[in-house]
């Protein structure tokens, strides 16, 4: 069974999608689309902006959603048989299983990454990568620091990202590295996402959300905050509000597909990070990067 997987934050890079563009009429007609759909040219930042520009916050998760999306219409009629996507891929994932319109994915991508913006600058908050410790010591060590601590992405054995305010972030960053961490590294990121210091931007994410058609997906949706397949719309919508305070749950994602028959893994979209988390997780299922 064939399972696409879709990328989140951190997977753009400069001059993404501009082959799709030159040498597909459908791809080009959907990179137009974008455009028109934001009301600026977001195209030209992604084929000729720098790594910089392609970090602000209003092009980021839109770039890597318009990229993802293209790519899988592009695939040749390849249908999915399930789908997830990490964090901002589930936006990703819901396209490709028709679950959501490109126009509508778009557009609340747009809204979330607004929303995020604002909620990052209402608190000192920041994530960090701990590579080399179990989860459960991980876990402990959230729940025992002082202030705001909790595990944001489960990503694969030994590397899980938490998530917080500053303060207590280095705080169990140097308690995680007593404890045997290979690596406690503060991330460049613009806040905690996938934290409580999210819950500001659930009210008008979820007003957003209820103001989309959502239609019954052709193939089960593997969601983050549960790492389960879902079909339900109601479902499907709760659980993209859930998400921007709760962890992302990749490795029990990756490992729930596998067992209900995913045989071969296609990340779809730029970059190849869920590519060596797969590999960590499960390397007898192969995973292959789409180049279309």
């Amino acid at each position: 069974m064939k399972a696409f997987i879709f990328p989140g934050q951190g997977s753009q890079f400069p001059g993404m999608g501009l082959d799709l563009y030159e040498k597909n009429e459908k791809a080009k007609s959907l990179f137009h689309a974008a455009n028109d759909i934001l009301k600026f040219d977001i195209t030209k930042i992604m084929f000729e902006g720098s790594e910089e520009d392609l970090k602000q916050t209003n092009v980021t998760q839109p770039a890597i959603f318009i990229h993802s999306t293209i790519v899988a219409t592009c695939m040749n009629n390849v249908i999915p048989d399930m789908v997830a996507g990490h964090s901002l891929g589930e936006f990703s994932a819901l396209v490709a299983a028709n679950a959501l319109s490109f126009e509508d994915g778009l557009k609340l991508v747009r809204k979330r990454a607004e929303l995020m913006h604002i909620a990052c600058q209402e608190h000192d908050s920041t994530m960090a990568a701990i590579i080399g410790l179990d989860t459960e010591t991980v876990n402990k060590v959230c729940r025992e620091t002082n202030g705001i601590v909790v595990p944001a992405n489960y990503n694969s054995p030994g590397q899980i990202v938490i998530s917080g305010d500053r303060k207590s972030i280095k705080n169990a960053c140097s308690t995680l590295s007593e404890l045997g961490a290979k690596r406690a590294l503060i991330l460049p990121v613009a806040g905690a996402f996938h934290s409580p210091l999210m819950k500001s931007a659930e009210k008008e994410l979820e007003e957003a959300i209820n103001k989309i058609e959502f239609n019954k997906p052709i193939c089960p949706i593997y969601q983050n905050v549960c790492a389960q397949a879902i079909l339900g719309v109601n479902e499907l919508k709760q659980n993209l509000i859930k998400q921007l305070t709760a962890p992302v749950k990749w490795q029990q994602t990756i490992e729930n597909m596998i067992h209900k028959g995913a045989t071969e893994f296609f990340e779809v979209g730029p970059g190849n990070v869920l590519i060596g988390l797969n590999r960590r997780i499960n390397r007898s299922i192969p995973s292959n990067k789409v180049n279309t």
